[in-house]
């Protein structure tokens, strides 16, 4: 195979990768704290000789789009909702991660936890415990959590000290070498934040990469019949 095969073969490897991304998106845009990503693509220019460069498509990463989403109101009392940049922070088996789903319940400890289970972290680092006897619990915008007008935790905020280091895990959630605290933000209760895919944008996306990677896919058919054409004309 030739460069010019080479070069399309690894840009359709490129656009396959983003479009399982598009379609990952899609399937959560009804995911609450769901953080839309994208394909990051790179450029590798190799010399040649006396020929010319070659240039070659790389899908290098991902980029996770940090953007404010809607925040829809629930209710509940243990429903909390960032607006401003940041993330929960919450204990999994895997270690630490970062998320934007504030869906919390109490475990049979006591303990704030999220559906699967993961406890909720204080700006200490502590799992947030209600007491007992907790009949009416508040958050204030500062993330003060009280019960029965006491204050109990102080919810924190955090962020990757370095942005681009923010790896996506699973689901919703993210984890990073290095945090830091967020200043700014609010955290509302009785709200939750949606996901901010937009829909109708993902779509067009969608089919912009299926049709790059149809045209990929005409090139290597057609150079595929010039390759044989030219082998059966020196083979007679």
């Amino acid at each position: 195979m030739d460069a010019a095969g080479y070069t399309t073969l690894n840009r359709q490897s490129g656009l396959m990768r983003e479009m399982a991304v598009v379609a990952n998106n899609l399937a959560n845009a009804s995911t609450t704290g769901f953080r839309r990503e994208g394909v990051v693509f790179s450029e590798f220019i190799t010399a040649m000789g006396k020929d010319p460069s070659l240039s070659m498509a790389h899908a290098a990463g991902r980029h996770v789009d940090l953007s404010q989403a809607t925040v829809s109101q629930t209710g509940g009392t243990l429903d909390f909702a960032i607006q401003g940049p940041g993330f929960f922070l919450i204990e999994t088996a895997e270690g630490e991660r970062l998320t934007r789903a504030g869906s919390f319940s109490p475990s049979a400890e006591g303990e704030l936890v999220t559906p699967d289970g993961n406890r909720l972290l204080d700006a200490g680092g502590a799992p947030v415990l209600l007491p007992p006897d907790a009949t009416a619990v508040t958050l204030a915008r500062d993330g003060t959590l009280s019960a029965n007008g006491q204050p109990i935790a102080q919810i924190g905020l955090w962020q990757p000290a370095d942005p681009l280091a923010l790896r996506h895990q699973s689901g919703t959630l993210f984890a990073a070498d290095a945090l830091e605290p967020v200043e700014g933000s609010v955290v509302l209760q009785g709200m939750l934040e949606d996901s901010n895919v937009e829909p109708v944008s993902e779509v067009t996306r969608m089919i912009e990469v299926q049709r790059a990677y149809e045209l990929g896919q005409k090139f290597l058919d057609a150079e595929d019949e010039r390759v044989r054409g030219v082998i059966q004309a020196l083979g007679r």
